[in-house]
């Protein structure tokens, strides 16, 4: 079996390709998901459960 070693500047340039994919990519999705969940969280309970936001 073949052990492939991987230098120390080739490990600082995959950290850093993964620390962007993170900050750019990662993130952003995460960030919109969890936007758009929670907004569709409280439009589903005004429309099935609760109602319209109104004079109560």
């Amino acid at each position: 079996m073949a052990s492939t070693k991987i230098t120390e500047q080739e490990r600082g340039r995959y950290e850093w390709w993964a620390f962007l994919f993170i900050i750019i990519l990662l993130f952003p999705l995460l960030s919109m998901a969890l936007v758009s969940g929670y907004g569709f969280t409280i439009w589903a309970l005004q429309v099935f459960v609760f109602g319209p936001p109104g004079h109560g």
